[in-house]
């Protein structure tokens, strides 16, 4: 990982157009953010897809991306979870569409071998739940300082909100996150999740 002041000669290349500048900007954080999407995705394919999608968006915006203490990667990753949230979106309109299609009952689709691959991995799925039932800003404040150990004033500055704001919403949002895990696990919630959420 290239250190601050390398970044920072790097992104301020990339804001005059420099496309090495954004290059090297990539190089540093892409594992990071392939990480995260992977994280909220829980596919290979669509994290690769969002991971890809939020360093366009980097560049499309580049000139009003906000810089946390000195790296654009808390924008990334604030990004990358606006992106995967959308895509899981559109995976639910895609599954209730094939849903909704004539089959006769012995056929066993794609799409329930899928189902079954994801019920395989539950806790990350419940987790993915849990954060889309948090509004957008929320959900970023939880990225942030859950999975990517941000400190609150850093996510606030990512986030464009006051630091007193920022710990008010994650108090709220670390709730209604746990309320939501703990009516999606009828047992004992996993002691990693009650750990991070913490």
């Amino acid at each position: 990982m290239a250190s601050l002041p390398e970044e920072h000669t790097s992104w301020t290349a990339a804001l005059r157009g420099d496309s090495d500048g954004f290059a090297a900007v990539f190089d540093c954080h892409r594992d990071r953010v392939y990480r995260h999407a992977l994280r909220l995705t829980g596919n290979v394919h669509d994290a690769e897809d969002v991971t890809a999608g939020a360093f366009l968006e980097l560049w499309r915006r580049r000139k009003s991306v906000r810089v946390v203490d000195g790296t654009v990667l808390p924008w990334l990753l604030v990004t990358t979870t606006n992106l995967a949230r959308n895509h899981a979106r559109g995976l639910r309109r895609y599954r209730a569409l094939i849903d909704a299609l004539p089959r006769s009952d012995a056929a066993r689709g794609a799409g329930d071998v899928a189902i079954e691959h994801i019920e395989e991995v539950v806790v990350a799925e419940q987790l993915r739940q849990a954060l889309n039932s948090l509004a957008k800003s929320d959900a970023a404040l939880i990225t942030l300082t859950a999975f990517e150990q941000y400190s609150p004033a850093q996510a606030a500055t990512a986030l464009g909100i006051s630091e007193g704001a920022a710990r008010t919403r994650l108090h709220r949002a670390r709730a209604r996150m746990a309320s939501a895990l703990e009516a999606s696990q009828p047992g004992e919630r996993d002691d990693v999740t009650k750990e991070m959420l913490r």
